[in-house]
């Protein structure tokens, strides 16, 4: 399928999700569609010390895995989600990797933090027993790239991959740089998306030094309330989102159930601060009409928009900006919502997951909710709020953000 200039779209065949609020897009989109919050108080481990110790986290993972005891050894919690998700998304894509040529198929993942319950673990057995403690698969089970590592050893995949690390844009640049390498035909496949684990006590105390985490401790489900005049910054989740990506001729050829078509991509940085965004949002903007630009599509198509919804007002009131630059008086009329706020913000997975999300609200005609959205701010917008509400989603806009003022934007059309 080729767009008005020639520009191929992509196909996504597969999707595998691990996630707070479900493990597979059934429990996961059930859960989501209902409108309930899988927030709480951090219970892996005594966090009552730190400003913010609530999560959303992931208690069953056991159930679903197929890794082995002898792999898990060696590999942090951020790989074995990954590759959790990674097969649940080839089984729902109907792919033997055994029957592909593995030169031809690549991963591209995105995370900000790594592995660190795995580096957090062996650091203390350094300092307690001396090097001797350590394990000798310290070194490559913490880095962002392991997941990548991993799951190509796993399935013998040995084409072009890379990881990205852009802080919360990472995944949905991971994606968009997956959708311009399958269009330079230099791969057969792509498994893209990301993963993270910040639910450890280093990481935790990491991402309440970077003072955007909500201390609401006493009402969990609560806490995270994007573009609430309450907002008190946003609350960590942990989880994994891959898909599988290929040309829609391939996809076509083999009868494949094809989820939806990435159509386009817009990345640009704001360049004004190493944390916070600039206020105007106009590099956003840019990469919103880049990403529109890209997909050969005009900005009266849009339906829906997913928002990156940090719930700091500096980002919250920059992103509504920049939305109410590009569309102008649509502004006001297009469905937007943050499905995060009900479970976590997963950092640097976060786009693959809105990803997944959007594709499923396509799939089922449903705009999902932001949870805790009681007194919008700014305004201006037409947020949904509470509940799902019905409304065809033909071609949608998915923004991901990180700190620096990284911009990353992507457009989803239905199949």
């Amino acid at each position: 399928m080729k767009g008005r200039c020639g520009v191929d779209k992509i196909a996504v065949t597969g999707i595998g999700v691990v996630a707070p609020s479900g493990i597979g897009r059934r429990q996961f989109w059930a859960n989501i569609k209902s409108g309930r919050s899988f927030i709480k108080k951090i219970t892996r481990f005594d966090a009552s010390r730190y400003p913010s110790h609530i999560a959303g986290q992931i208690d069953d993972l056991e159930k679903y895995s197929h890794v082995s005891e002898r792999l898990l050894k060696k590999i942090d919690a951020f790989s074995h989600m990954a590759l959790i998700a990674s097969e649940m998304s080839l089984q729902d894509a109907g792919i033997e990797i055994a029957q592909e040529d593995p030169n031809q198929v690549g991963i591209f993942l995105g995370n900000a933090i790594g592995g660190w319950l795995y580096a957090e673990t062996e650091l203390r057995d350094l300092y307690i027993e001396g090097r001797e403690g350590v394990s000798p698969y310290m070194a490559s089970a913490w880095f962002p790239a392991a997941p990548q590592g991993q799951i190509s050893i796993y399935y013998g995949i040995k084409g072009f991959s890379k990881t990205v690390v852009a802080d919360r844009a990472s995944s949905l640049m991971a994606i968009g740089y997956a959708a311009k390498t399958l269009n330079k035909n230099r791969l057969n496949m792509i498994l893209a998306g990301g993963m993270e684990a910040p639910v450890t006590p280093y990481a935790l105390l990491c991402c309440n030094t970077y003072g955007g985490l909500s201390k609401d401790n006493a009402h969990p489900e609560s806490a995270y309330r994007p573009f609430d005049k309450k907002r008190s910054g946003m609350v960590i989740g942990e989880g994994a989102g891959i898909v599988v990506m290929e040309p829609v001729a391939r996809a076509k050829a083999r009868s494949a159930n094809i989820s939806a078509y990435i159509s386009g991509y817009g990345t640009s940085c704001d360049g004004v601060n190493r944390i916070n965004p600039a206020s105007d949002g106009k590099e956003l903007s840019r990469a919103i009409n880049l990403a529109l630009t890209d997909a050969k599509i005009s900005k009266d198509e849009i339906d829906y928009i997913s928002l990156d919804g940090a719930a700091i007002d500096i980002w919250d009131n920059s992103e509504a900006a920049a939305i109410k630059n590009v569309f102008g008086t649509r502004s006001k009329d297009i469905p937007i919502s943050c499905p995060k706020s009900m479970f976590g913000n997963l950092l640097g997975a976060s786009g693959a997951m809105d990803l997944i999300v959007t594709i499923q609200a396509m799939e089922h005609n449903l705009v999902p909710p932001t949870v805790n959205l009681d007194e919008p701010s700014p305004n201006g917008l037409n947020y949904v709020t509470k509940e799902a509400k019905p409304s065809e989603i033909k071609k949608a806009l998915i923004i991901s953000r990180g700190r620096g003022g990284i911009n990353s934007v992507l457009v989803v059309e239905k199949a």
